[in-house]
Order: C-alpha cells, then structure tokens, then sequence
C-alpha cells in the first residue's frame, strides 16, 4: 500500500527527469558528446524559474526564460569547444563549475529558493500529482512532437550527420562546428526546461539540485534504448522510451 500511495509523486517526478532525459539523449546520442554541462544547466533552470515566480513573474513564462538560459549555458560549452579547441568533457566541467557561480548570483548568494508558503502560482505541485502528472505529460509530449519536425528538417538532419560522421559532414561543407554549438544549446535548453519543472514541482530551488543529473539521464537512456529499440527503432519511440526509462528508474530509486 505504501508503494502505491507513493506511485503518482514518483511517476510526475519520473517524468520531469525523463525529459531531463531527452536533452541528454541529444547531446550523448545524436551529437556523440558527453557532455556534463547537465549538473549544472539543470540547476540554472530551476533557479531561474523559482527567482523569478517569486519576482511574480507568471509560471509558464518563467518556464520559457529557463529554457533560453539553459541553452546559453549550453553555448559556452559549445563555444568552448569549438572555438578554444577544448575537449567536450572538458568543457562541460568548466561550463557546469562556473554555472555553480551563476546559480549562487541568481538565488541572490543564498543557497535555496522557496515557493512554498506564498501565493505564487505554478504549474506543478507536490500537493497535486495527477495535474502535475498531465502537465509534465503534455509538456513532453510537445517536446517530442518538436523535437521531431526539427530533427526531420535541413538544419537536424545536418545535426545528425554532425553526431555520426563529423568528417564526413565537413566535407559536405557542413558547418560542424555550428551544429555542436546549436545541439547543446537545444540540449541543455531542455535541461534547463526539466529544472524549471522540477522547481515548481519540489517547491524550491536549491544550489546543489544538479547534482548526479548527467547520471540520472544516461540511465535513463540506458534503461529505455534497452525496451524501445527492441519495439521499433525510430526517433520518437526513442524519445518515449528515454521518458519511460526515466520514469522507471526514479521509481527504483525512490
């Protein structure tokens, strides 16, 4: 009974981590990058989100602002790499340690951030899991259903080639090294996304949020590439086994 009674807070915060997920799945799997910007990029999400809501700002658009900060975050990485010829592994842990330095700033050099106890409105709630479970449901939902119109156009098809054969691509005369600077800012952008949620959802931002993030993403991917690929090995059943495994592996954990 008891896990029962625990089952719908586990599955919506599955679901937050499982699209956490997905940005990892795009920068490990498409790109071919491991990269662990993520510890920290999903920390600048909730951080921004969470300051903001208290600033009054409405949830949703604090939402949007945290995407478009993870995705700078994942710029400097990008840039990083490119630009001064440091290795991606590399430049995720320079990107996520100075990210430790941005959070602090953004909480106001204080370590945690609380939306509980006030009459600020968000979108997802502990206090309610199944509206927390059909908003973070239609949130993935329409990353994947993006996600997916993207990756079949010029720009993602050239992001995939990019993953594969980055030789081959560059002698195609495809800008490689605008695709990985433009793929992890979509990564982490949806990092970021999953921070902002997660905020909301825990009531509070916390400094040390990140932490074990890019762990977390990389079993997810793990558990559900292992089922999904088996049923069929397409884009979009990918993104949804990523979600599954996310979902599953938090449940183990919690």
């Amino acid at each position: 009974m008891n896990f029962l009674n625990a089952l719908p807070g586990a599955i919506a915060e599955g679901l937050i981590w499982g699209l956490m997920a997905i940005g990892v799945y795009i920068s490990y799997k498409i790109l071919d990058i491991a990269d662990l910007t993520v510890d920290g990029s999903i920390c600048t999400g909730g951080c921004v989100c969470a300051v903001l809501i208290l600033n009054g700002v409405p949830a949703w658009i604090s939402v949007i602002v945290a995407f478009i900060a993870g995705a700078l975050a994942g710029v400097v990485t990008g840039l990083l790499n490119t630009a001064l010829g440091i290795p991606s592994i590399l430049a995720g842990i320079l990107t996520q340690l100075m990210l430790y330095s941005v959070n602090l700033a953004i909480l106001g050099s204080k370590s945690l951030a609380s939306l509980v106890g006030g009459t600020h409105k968000v979108m997802l709630s502990m206090s309610d899991n199944v509206m927390s479970i059909i908003v973070a449901g239609c949130i993935i939902a329409a990353t994947i259903v993006v996600l997916w119109l993207f990756f079949y156009t010029e720009v993602g098809l050239t992001l995939k080639s990019t993953g594969d054969n980055p030789d081959m691509s560059r002698a195609q005369g495809i800008d490689v090294n605008r695709n990985k600077v433009v793929g992890l800012a979509i990564a982490n952008g949806i990092v970021a996304l999953a921070g902002a949620l997660l905020a909301q959802y825990k009531g509070s931002a916390n400094i040390n949020d990140g932490k074990g993030a890019i762990v977390i993403g990389l079993a997810a991917i793990f558990i559900g590439l292992s089922v999904s690929l088996k049923i069929k090995p397409n884009f979009v059943v990918s993104l949804i086994g990523v979600v599954g495994g996310g979902i599953v592996y938090y449940i183990i954990y919690s």
